[in-house]
C-alpha cells in the first residue's frame, strides 16, 4: 500500500513513523525547514512508548510528484482542509482512501465539496504528541488511538483491509459501529479544553482542580451536547459525566494542540472549536453563552495571528 503523510506534526509525523517503522510505504509531505531537516537529519520520533527515527525519509513539499496513492492521510489543522483537498484532487485514482484526522465535526463535510465522496473515509485520532523542533516529534502521554470508518458506517473490504495494514504498527486502531458518533465523542472533550485552557493558559490539571473553571468546562460540555442531539448524532444520554470524568483523569500537565497553537501566537482551530458550536447554536436555536464568551475572547487573539 502506497501512503501519502499530509503535514507532519504531532499527529502526521508520529503515525507516518509508525507506519514507517512497520514497513509500509509511506511519503511525507512537508515544508520549510521542517523538511529540511527531516531529509537531511530523519524524522526523529520521541515516543513514551519507543523512540525512532525515519532514515533516509520518503519527502517532498510537492504532492504531484506522488502517484498512483492507495491511502491520503490528511494530518493538517481543520482550517486547512480546503486547500488541501484541492491539491490533492489531480493525483487520485478510482481506489484512493481519503483518511481525515483534524480535530472537528465537519471536516468530511468540507472534503465532500471539494472531493468525490467515493474517496473519503471518516477518522480521528487519541494522542498527546507536538513538534519539539525541527524533524523532532514529541509522543509525550497516552498510548495512541486511531479511529476510521466509511460514512456509512458499513464494515466494507477496503476498511477491514486498513485496518489490518494499520495493525501491523504499534499504535491501536479501530473500526466502530458509528463513526460519527465517535467523531463527537472526541470533539466534545478536545473542544471543552481547548478554548478555556487557551483562555486561562493553564493545563488541563490546574483547570480540574479549580471547581469554578471546572464547573465552566461542565457547561462548555454541556452547550457542544445540546448541539450534538440537535443534530440527530447517537450519544448516550449522560455522555457530559463521561467526558467530565475523562478529563478528571488526564495528565495534570496536559495541554490540547489548540490551546498551544493560541499561545504561541499561531493560526489555530479556534473557528472549527467553540465557533463552530457558536455559529450552530444560532442555527439551531440554541444558546452557547460559554462557548460564546471563550470564542469572543479569544477571536482578536486569532485574527491577530491570522495577518
Amino acid at each position: 500500500m502506497k501512503i501519502i503523510v499530509v503535514g507532519v506534526g504531532g499527529v502526521g509525523g508520529y503515525f507516518g513513523a509508525r507506519l514507517v517503522e512497520a514497513g509500509l510505504d509511506v511519503t511525507f509531505i512537508a515544508r520549510g525547514k521542517h523538511l529540511d531537516s527531516i531529509l537531511k537529519k530523519g524524522l526523529v520520533l520521541k515516543s513514551i512508548d519507543g523512540n525512532y527515527t525515519v532514515f533516509p525519509v520518503k519527502a517532498t513539499d510537492n504532492i504531484n510528484e506522488i502517484e498512483n496513492p492507495d491511502l491520503i492521510i490528511l494530518a493538517v489543522k481543520s482550517w486547512q482542509i480546503i486547500e488541501v483537498a484541492k491539491k490533492i484532487k489531480p493525483i487520485l485514482t478510482k481506489n484512493t482512501m481519503i483518511l481525515p484526522l483534524q480535530n472537528g465535526v465537519d471536516n468530511v463535510e468540507k472534503l465532500i465539496t471539494i472531493l468525490d465522496k467515493k474517496h473519503i473515509l471518516a477518522g480521528f485520532c487519541k494522542i498527546y504528541s507536538k513538534v519539539e523542533d525541527y524533524g523532532i516529534i514529541d509522543h509525550f502521554a497516552y498510548r495512541p488511538e486511531l479511529f476510521f470508518g466509511e460514512l456509512n458506517n458499513l464494515k466494507t473490504e477496503r476498511v477491514k483491509h486498513l485496518k489490518k495494514v494499520f495493525d501491523k504498527a504499534s499504535f491501536k486502531t479501530i473500526i466502530p459501529n458509528d463513526i460519527h458518533a465517535e467523531v463527537w465523542k472526541k470533539f466534545l472533550f478536545i473542544c471543552t479544553v481547548s478554548g478555556l485552557g487557551a483562555l486561562t493558559r493553564v493545563t488541563i490539571g490546574a483547570m480540574i482542580e479549580n471547581i469554578e473553571t471546572r464547573n465552566l468546562l461542565q457547561k462548555t460540555a454541556e452547550e457542544i451536547f445540546a448541539i450534538s442531539q440537535a443534530k440527530s448524532i447517537k450519544l448516550p444520554h449522560d455522555m457530559v459525566t463521561t467526558i467530565m470524568n475523562f478529563i478528571d483523569k488526564q495528565v495534570y500537565n496536559s495541554t490540547a494542540s489548540t490551546q498551544r497553537d493560541i499561545m504561541d501566537g499561531l493560526p489555530s482551530e479556534l473557528e472549527n472549536f467553540n465557533g463552530y458550536i457558536v455559529k450552530q447554536g444560532k442555527l439551531l436555536g440554541i444558546e452557547t453563552p460559554v462557548n460564546s464568551f471563550i470564542y469572543h475572547c479569544l477571536l482578536p487573539q486569532e485574527r491577530q495571528a491570522r495577518r
